[in-house]
């Protein structure tokens, strides 16, 4: 297996208030949010393909890092999610669910050793 991590895809952290802290970002840092966060454009220098990192608040009582109990969790871009998923269950990486698919992508999710859940994503092509 080549690669396996291709890129940074978003951080994603637990608040009070998602709305307010949107808009406080938006305020002060000049973000230009919208309902999921706010999106961050980039062109790939080695593939000069075009690319984005997601930042998104979730409300505090989400469920979606679970079983983390973390207040955050990583993304990462992948370049063949299946292929990798199955190569980390053989190394012993706890798999968290199933792979999913959407019109942007699939998605997977793993914890490392100290319980933070990673999510693996393949944007669509």
């Amino acid at each position: 297996m080549e690669k396996r991590v291709t890129g940074f895809g978003g951080i994603f952290f637990k608040s009070k208030d998602p709305k307010q802290i949107k808009a406080w970002y938006g305020k002060h840092l000049g973000l230009p949010v919208n309902e999921y966060g706010c999106t961050f454009q980039w062109k790939d220098k080695e593939e000069g393909k075009d690319g984005s990192t997601q930042w998104s608040p979730f409300k505090e009582d989400t469920t979606y890092f679970a079983p983390s109990e973390k207040e955050f969790m990583m993304n990462f871009r992948v370049e063949n999610l299946e292929k990798l998923i199955a190569v980390l269950k053989e190394e012993g990486v706890i798999i968290v669910g199933e792979i999913e698919s959407y019109e942007y992508g699939k998605f997977g999710w793993i914890l490392d050793p100290e319980g933070n859940k990673i999510e693996l994503w393949e944007p669509a092509r």
